[in-house]
């Protein structure tokens, strides 16, 4: 395996049988990239569950340390400890806040990544498939190509 490949990218195939080829082996150039693409997409989208897991996860932080903030408010007779505690969630409060800011654009940045990385694999898809039809219009005209070559070589 390459020492820059994904670590799941020819160990898949081989799974199955180790007497196989590489899949750069046994598929042409276009199908691996595929494959590079295909594994890329699922790290981006199992990236993606971790960041709305962590979002998930502050808010309910964030919620909790709101509620527990306005119970100690709350007490009567204690204002300096009130001042104190609403600046320490405050404090606590924009910490959370912009925890979540930056997981929120670290998850719209993978979602970019992944619209890229679908469009890709479109392309990439098509490009194998207009291939794919190109060839066997060559293997066709090849074939004819060589009846008539043949046929002429019998004429003689």
């Amino acid at each position: 395996m390459r020492p820059d490949a994904a670590p799941d990218e020819t160990s898949m195939w081989r799974e199955a049988d180790p007497t196989q080829p590489p899949v750069a082996e046994f598929f042409p150039r276009p199908v691996c990239g595929l494959i590079r693409c295909d594994i890329r997409l699922k790290k981006l989208v199992d990236e993606r569950e971790c960041l709305l897991q962590q979002v998930k996860k502050l808010k309910g932080q964030l919620e909790e340390r709101q509620k527990h903030g306005k119970l100690d408010t709350a007490r009567p007779g204690d204002d300096i400890l009130e001042n104190g505690t609403d600046l320490h969630g405050m404090d606590l409060q924009r910490d959370a806040n912009r925890q979540i800011s930056d997981l929120k654009f670290k998850l719209a940045k993978s979602e970019q990544e992944i619209t890229a990385l679908e469009q890709n694999l479109r392309s990439a898809l098509d490009k194998t498939e207009e291939l794919e039809v190109s060839n066997g219009h060559l293997v066709k005209r090849l074939e004819k190509m060589k009846a008539n070559r043949s046929v002429l070589l019998s004429h003689q």
